[in-house]
């Protein structure tokens, strides 16, 4: 097994009658069917209307004023202010409105609940799983949820008709909401131009990791270049005059080192999760909404309708350490595989004395698969938290190019560590 293949694969949330408004107002809240309160001749008839109203205001009103079945004589002098005093005294009495009315809060729902959530039971709209119902649920770094008029609006502005969003978008934004900031961020990328603007349209995969870390690419980018760069740097040592001569064995290398960066970096990459969990049943259907609620990582950020518990975050480090395993062994034998082939094919040509063994095609791709699974897994999700933590400080607020920077930083260290540990382990195990 080449040297360069162990480096590449080890990285690897007022008066009566003296305003009219104020009249209708009052009389509208009382339950009349006329208009405003009329002075002088009709005060009596007033008086009388609003006597004998106020039962049938406080009954269908939930008032809890009660008043007298007798009639009660009011002088025609005081009628007006027996009208004056019940409006402005028994309205908030009288009429007490059995349905909230809308109220644009400005936060994307429709002021009766609080949009998106989380935690509930499918029929208030919560969305994700173990969440709350805080008021403030949405207010997190990816700003306010947005309704679905509010969807719509804000993609007119960019010029993107409805029918150009993508359908689970579509749809979370009618169940759900989507939060602002994300919203905004695809709208930025689907307009960038090629290749990034196409893959955004239209690979979901990449889309939803890029609108939670814009990063996502730098990221994969960092990893591949060094793993690159480290196992060049191996293979020239390693092969000295015979590189050009065995540089399919180095391509061979490349190629696989690229496909296990790219799994390494993007199955613990947080991702923006659009539409509900699973509904389906049995076996299947519960296997599926245990993976929806685990984290995409052991340290992944809550946001909202998403809580994360111990359990799950411990749940995820193995199960991730499974996936892990599986591309280890997968890529393990795909590239030992064409290694060895081109390594028989060349000794059936030329024989040397100084020829090192056909390295075993099952127990080195065994090797990969739990060297991934282990060693990858743990290294890789403590390089996740700790890149939560330097993306969420202040001075990477101030300044992003810290980050980013300490991105690479890990990363090569991390590359270099992995690189070692591989080739105890490999000599560990007899297979090289």
């Amino acid at each position: 097994m080449s040297m360069a293949f162990s480096c590449a694969g080890a990285r690897a949330h007022g008066r009566v009658g003296g305003n009219a408004a104020k009249c209708r107002a009052a009389a509208a809240l009382l339950g009349r069917r006329g208009g405003c309160f009329r002075p002088a001749a009709r005060r009596w008839s007033v008086a009388r209307g609003v006597r004998a109203d106020l039962p049938r205001a406080s009954a269908d009103g939930g008032a809890s004023a009660v008043t007298s079945d007798s009639a009660v004589a009011v002088p025609e002098a005081e009628a007006g202010e027996v009208a004056a005093a019940v409006s402005s005294e028994q309205v908030g009495a009288v009429a007490q409105p059995g349905v909230l009315p809308e109220v644009d809060d400005g936060s994307g729902g429709n002021g009766k609940l609080p949009p998106g959530g989380g935690g509930g039971d499918g029929e208030n709209g919560g969305g994700g799983g173990g969440g709350g119902s805080d008021g403030d649920e949405g207010d997190d770094e990816f700003g306010p949820i947005l309704s679905f008029d509010q969807v719509v609006q804000e993609a007119e502005k960019r010029g993107v008709s409805l029918p150009n969003l993508p359908a689970d978008m579509v749809e979370a934004a009618k169940s759900v909401g989507i939060q602002k900031l994300l919203l905004l961020r695809y709208l930025d990328m689907q307009a960038s131009a090629w290749p990034l603007g196409p893959a955004i349209r239209s690979c979901a995969l990449l889309r939803n990791r890029m609108l939670v870390d814009p990063a996502f690419l730098f990221k994969i980018g960092t990893e591949i270049v060094i793993d690159t760069c480290c196992a060049t740097f191996a293979e020239v040592q390693k092969r000295g005059e015979e590189f050009w001569s065995e540089f399919e064995l180095y391509a061979a290398d490349m190629l696989v080192g690229v496909v296990v960066n790219v799994a390494l970096v993007g199955m613990l990459a947080p991702y923006a999760r659009f539409g509900g969990r699973s509904a389906s049943e049995g076996l299947l259907g519960r296997v599926r909404h245990a993976y929806d609620a685990l984290p995409s990582s052991v340290f992944e950020a809550e946001r909202p309708g998403y809580r994360f518990s111990v359990q799950q975050r411990i749940g995820t480090y193995f199960f991730k350490g499974i996936l892990y395993a599986s591309v280890g062994f997968f890529c393990g034998l795909v590239g030992q595989g064409i290694a060895n082939l081109i390594m028989t094919a060349k000794r059936s040509v030329k024989k040397s004395d100084d020829d090192v063994p056909v390295p075993p095609l099952l127990k080195t791709s065994a090797l990969w698969g739990a060297f991934l699974g282990v060693s990858s897994n743990t290294r890789y999700q403590i390089i996740n938290g700790l890149e939560r933590l330097v993306e969420a400080s202040p001075v990477a607020k101030r300044v992003p190019a810290a980050s980013l920077a300490f991105t690479v930083g890990i990363r090569f260290a991390n590359n270099v560590y992995g690189g070692m540990q591989f080739v105890d382990w490999a000599r560990w195990s007899g297979c090289q």
